[in-house]
């Protein structure tokens, strides 16, 4: 397959590109575009032909569920129903407005019961519909060229870390798919936040740049499911990230915390070790400790305490590191409060949960 690139200028977006872009979902076939957290691969969500070729484009696990993208809040009522529990919709109702005035477009994603017009296939087998709306010019203008209903997980082969560049979803989908649109980097760099309302507990299934605080502001109680890091790997996922593994490079990954000095020098150690048996290492850190690493490369993710452009770094880092080759990657524990709780549950899935403790270690 020859995948067509479109090179795509918010400033002044090619309709007509677009409309072609949309045509080519209502006729079954796969787009990948830009939106303001990671590019999606899309595809028709009502579709069940278009869902399933995502999920060979994508080598992505059938029940993992794929987001629903629109574009204007009254095309949700086409996709949602009733909750299963004999929950009023008036209740849910209220809720979805008020995330979706304060939220929408932007990058938050609300789970809710589906309708039937929604095919399992897009779903991942479950009752429940994922739905958001972004707020990127050029993705929702392409939204609706395409009808209106986007299924779209983001556009990389699965388990890799997600794409923030278009070259990222060149070097996964050049050939699998027929577009890809070109809208230039993104802004926020890790998925949107994923929150559950068919329960009576408010619920982030996956965190991301509407925080926890935020998301209080307008429901009041909300709370982190407890496998929010795919913890109960044998229960089907409500949402992408919980079940399987992702964002990974093909380095191992591993994330060292502990006091600086300490952290130090067990990366500086196990650099050395692995350097003598001639295996290229890496190691992710912020940009006021970057000369004190002795690794073969050493990646600045930004200045200490700046989760936003840590998150915007992240992926693209762990990308270049595949590129360039390294075999083993250690990580400095990133993230606090805000959006940096999602840069930590991003470096941790890519690690595998894999993490040392220094202080634990020396004690």
């Amino acid at each position: 397959m020859d995948t067509v690139i479109l090179k795509a200028d918010r400033n002044n977006i090619d309709r007509e590109g677009i409309a072609e872009a949309g045509r080519i979902i209502r006729q079954g076939g796969l787009v990948a575009f830009p939106t303001e957290t990671v590019y999606g691969l899309g595809g028709d969500a009502l579709n069940p032909e278009s869902s399933k070729k995502i999920y060979a484009a994508k080598g992505r696990p059938s029940d993992n569920p794929l987001i629903v993208h629109i574009a204007d809040i009254e095309d949700i009522y086409r996709i949602v129903s009733v909750d299963d529990r004999g929950y009023s919709m008036k209740g849910i109702e209220d809720k979805l407005l008020s995330l979706a005035g304060a939220f929408w477009p932007g990058p938050l994603t609300i789970i809710l019961n589906k309708r039937d017009e929604v095919p399992y296939e897009t779903t991942g087998g479950l009752d429940t519909v994922a739905v958001r709306m972004p707020s990127d010019d050029i993705a929702r203008e392409f939204i609706r060229c395409a009808g209106g209903y986007i299924a779209a997980p983001s556009a990389n082969t699965s388990g890799r870390p997600s794409p923030t560049m278009v070259k990222h979803v060149i070097e996964d989908m050049d050939g699998r798919i027929d577009m890809i649109i070109d809208g230039g980097d993104v802004d926020i760099g890790v998925e949107s936040t994923i929150i559950d309302l068919t329960d009576k507990q408010a619920m982030i299934l996956r965190p991301g740049a509407v925080t926890i605080d935020m998301l209080r502001d307008v429901l009041g109680e909300v709370i982190y499911a407890p496998n929010i890091r795919g913890e109960d790997k044998d229960k089907a996922p409500k949402a992408p990230g919980m079940k399987y593994r992702h964002y990974a490079p093909k380095g191992e990954l591993t994330v060292v915390k502990g006091p600086y000095e300490r952290v130090v020098r067990y990366i500086n150690d196990k650099a050395a070790l692995y350097k003598s048996e001639l295996m290229k290492v890496g190691v992710i850190c912020v940009d006021e400790h970057v000369l004190d690493y002795k690794a073969e490369i050493v990646r600045c993710i930004g200045k200490q305490g700046d989760d936003e452009e840590a998150s915007k770094r992240l992926y693209s880092i762990l990308r270049d590191f595949d590129t360039e080759g390294v075999e083993v990657i250690y990580s400095e524990e990133l993230g606090a409060e805000g959006i940096g709780v999602a840069l930590r549950n991003r470096l941790l899935k890519a690690a595998g949960q894999r993490i040392v403790d220094t202080k634990a270690a020396e004690a």
